[in-house]
């Protein structure tokens, strides 16, 4: 099966390479890029532990001078993949949740307490999720700098264009909300609209499905958990032959 990855370097080729591993052809169109911000020194002062919700915000951690003494407190990763990273960063208390913000908090509110610090959320400058509110209606103070920006394409490069209008693109991995809005957006300003409509999509979530309502009925497959692994999984048994 010809599938398209579309999320940003660096995970898009890793992806790209363990689906082609399973024997896929697969392109790389990554329809978000990131922009790192320069927010100055991190302040960890008074801070018990940190959160992030995305390895983007792991990787604005690593260019900061705050790094060496923010991986001495403990972070809850939201899944099993920035959970991985954190530890690469050299974190060693690492608290993993199962895969959406949502849940991250509830085991934030079930290990930490609100008189013992604030909580520091490695953030982008889009939340998909109101982390921050769902914290703070259980009194904890939650400092959530943005760290990085997503920017999402402008067009489809010409390569993938004329494999969508082909028909050569059977199948697409969509990782967010953002890509997948973004991947409706252009498609139909591209005109390829029905063309889409004839790609499987594998999304890692429901919200991420909604993302695609603009391309009307389209085939949709989601992931049983919000993690890339389930994803990866999903694809292998619709593609089984």
């Amino acid at each position: 099966m010809h599938l398209l990855v579309t999320r940003a370097p660096p995970d898009a080729e890793r992806q790209a390479d363990e689906l082609r591993a399973r024997g896929h052809e697969v392109s790389v169109e990554p329809l978000l890029g990131v922009e790192f911000l320069d927010t100055g020194r991190l302040p960890l002062k008074g801070v018990q532990a940190l959160i992030a919700t995305s390895r983007n915000g792991l990787r604005a951690l690593a260019r900061n001078e705050a790094l060496g003494r923010a991986a001495r407190r403990p972070l809850f990763a939201v899944g099993p993949a920035t959970a991985a990273m954190a530890a690469a960063l050299g974190f060693s208390d690492i608290r993993q949740g199962e895969g959406t913000a949502s849940a991250l908090a509830e085991l934030v509110v079930e290990a930490c307490k609100p008189e013992e610090g604030a909580l520091l959320h490695l953030a982008g400058e889009r939340l998909a999720a109101d982390l921050r509110g769902q914290l703070e209606t259980h009194g904890f103070s939650v400092d959530q700098p943005r760290l990085y920006r997503t920017i999402p394409a402008s067009a489809l490069s010409g390569g993938i264009r004329e494999a969508v209008a082909s028909g050569d693109i059977e199948g697409v991995l969509v990782m967010s909300p953002l890509t997948a809005r973004t991947w409706a957006d252009l498609l139909i300003g591209a005109g390829l609209r029905e063309a889409g409509q004839g790609i499987r999509h594998f999304c890692l979530s429901q919200a991420v499905a909604d993302g695609l309502a603009g391309l009307g009925a389209v085939a949709i497959d989601i992931a049983e958990t919000p993690r890339e692994d389930d994803l990866l999984a999903l694809v292998a048994r619709k593609t089984a032959h």
